[in-house]
């Protein structure tokens, strides 16, 4: 044969007869092809049993990653449930920021955690201590929570110590609804909220934060 046949000729011939091998099996048990890892020829069925197992080893790979981060998220699942286990029981709608702030740390283990609430009925003290507009400001432009280790926010001050990472929370009564306060997380872990973190699993504290508060805080238009 004179004429070249390209490899897209073959590969597309072999694509359009598949009984091909069927038909010329003796072929099929003669072919040799390189091993994938070794400077030696092997048959077209080794080759093919050695992808099936590295395909197999890949699938199991994800597997377990999935299993880890199925048990992972299940005891997320736990600590959230008693977390807002001991909001529902507390009787006092007063001592809800307390239970909120010493929740938030002995759950998921936080060693310093902070909050500020603006127009609660509580004496100006702690929690509700008066706040900047500045404040007020940054927490009304926040649509979602941030993390990263840029802590020279203001928030950041109410903290008992500079943190290497931090996750603010802005607090609303519903999505449209200005912040009412922020919520600060601070941790001596730099990867703890870094910044390319997702932030589901925060909104979702933010929410149940500001449902529990909302004990506390006068109606918005529309409730």
């Amino acid at each position: 044969m004179t004429d070249h046949i390209s490899a897209a000729a073959v590969a597309q011939f072999l694509q359009s007869n598949p009984d091909f091998f069927v038909e010329h099996a003796d072929l099929f048990a003669g072919l040799e092809v390189p091993h994938p890892h070794q400077s030696r020829a092997i048959s077209l069925g080794e080759r093919q049993i050695l992808t099936l197992r590295e395909r197999l080893k890949e699938f199991e790979f994800r597997l377990a990653g999935l299993m880890r981060n199925a048990a992972l998220n299940e005891v997320t699942s736990d600590k959230m449930t008693h977390w807002c286990a001991r909001l529902l029981a507390e009787a006092d709608a007063s001592k809800l920021p307390g239970a909120i702030l010493v929740g938030l740390a002995e759950q998921f283990n936080l060693p310093d955690v902070a909050m500020r609430v603006w127009g609660l009925t509580l004496a100006e003290e702690g929690v509700a201590a008066p706040v900047t507009d500045d404040i007020k400001t940054f927490a009304n432009e926040l649509r979602v929570p941030y993390c990263g280790d840029k802590t020279e926010f203001a928030a950041a001050a109410w903290l008992h110590a500079k943190p290497a990472s931090m996750a603010i929370l802005p607090l609303r009564q519903h999505a449209d609804a200005p912040a009412f306060g922020l919520l600060v997380m601070g941790s001596d872990d730099p990867q703890r909220f870094a910044p390319d973190l997702g932030t589901s699993f925060l909104e979702s504290v933010a929410r149940l934060c500001s449902a529990a508060l909302s004990r506390l805080l006068p109606p918005v238009d529309g409730d």
